[in-house]
């Protein structure tokens, strides 16, 4: 059995006054969370697998400063019924993700409209086995903005220009539940994906002041010397993708997919996150 590991709350930026506030016995209204997907894009660079990462805007009400992969919450419409779809089905997803295949369904496109209006990656083509699309050209101009602005639905875009959703190219690696002293929470679905040939990660997102192909170790080195903030279950998902021997391998589903919520302690070196996998 794996034993749980703590990260000093020095190391969790930005969470250290509410969670030492419940470590001391406060207690407030649990807030609800939010469902979410975010996706680990990963290709295979001169240096070993790269992942392309986002870090937020220091203005974000959660993870500021962060590094991140791109994603965010579900939109109610990512569970249209009428959804062009490729792949495992909803009810395949279902099974792995342990939940109704609504909520799978709607989980796999939020993953998929994410990494596109934050990445620009678009993981749809005209058929289950075409070439992907590019949406760089001209004609997808604006849509990205009108995704996050909710003008459009994943399933309108995809009706419109007879595109499917690729739910093959897509793979489940953990689920995360944020702590219950956080005033934000979110019960995410992290994702993975190879980077398609012949699209671009571009990472226009007015969210991010930076976005980047990224070395996993030399990211994890610059954590462990402060000059890096991310919350455990990235550094954990980073560590993974640094141990991967190919992006191809890496983009594989796990098998043992448990709920992990992170817990607050005091420990003999002062108070951390715990996290018990």
């Amino acid at each position: 059995m794996t034993p749980p590991r703590d990260f000093p709350l020095t190391q969790v930026r930005g969470l250290g006054d509410v969670a030492l506030r419940w470590l001391r016995g406060e207690r407030w209204d649990e807030a609800a969370p939010r469902q979410a997907s975010t996706v680990m894009l990963v290709r295979d660079g001169e240096r070993g697998t790269e992942v392309f990462m986002l870090k937020r805007v220091s203005q974000m009400a959660f993870a500021p400063s962060m590094h991140v992969f791109p994603g965010g919450g579900v939109d109610p419409r990512d569970g249209d019924a009428g959804l062009p779809w490729a792949g495992p089905s909803p009810a395949e997803w279902a099974s792995r993700l342990r939940c109704t295949a609504a909520e799978a369904q709607m989980f796999v496109a939020a993953a998929v409209r994410e990494v596109f209006e934050e990445v620009g990656v678009l993981l749809a083509g005209p058929s289950p086995s075409s070439p992907l699309v590019d949406p760089h050209d001209g004609s997808w101009a604006g849509v990205r903005d009108r995704l996050v602005s909710r003008d459009l639905s994943l399933a309108g875009v995809l009706r419109e220009r007879d595109l499917v959703l690729r739910s093959d190219l897509i793979v489940a690696k953990a689920h995360w539940l944020t702590p219950a002293f956080e005033p934000r929470r979110f019960d995410t679905w992290f994702f993975a994906a190879v980077m398609p040939e012949h699209q671009v990660a571009d990472g226009e997102t007015s969210e991010a002041e930076t976005a980047e192909w990224v070395v996993p170790q030399e990211l994890l080195e610059a954590y462990a010397a402060g000059l890096a903030s991310l919350l455990p279950p990235t550094v954990m998902c980073v560590e993974e993708i640094a141990d991967a021997p190919s992006a191809v391998a890496f983009v594989r589903h796990s098998d043992d997919l448990p709920l992990i919520m992170p817990v607050v302690v005091d420990t003999p070196e002062g108070p951390a996150m715990r996290i018990d996998v």
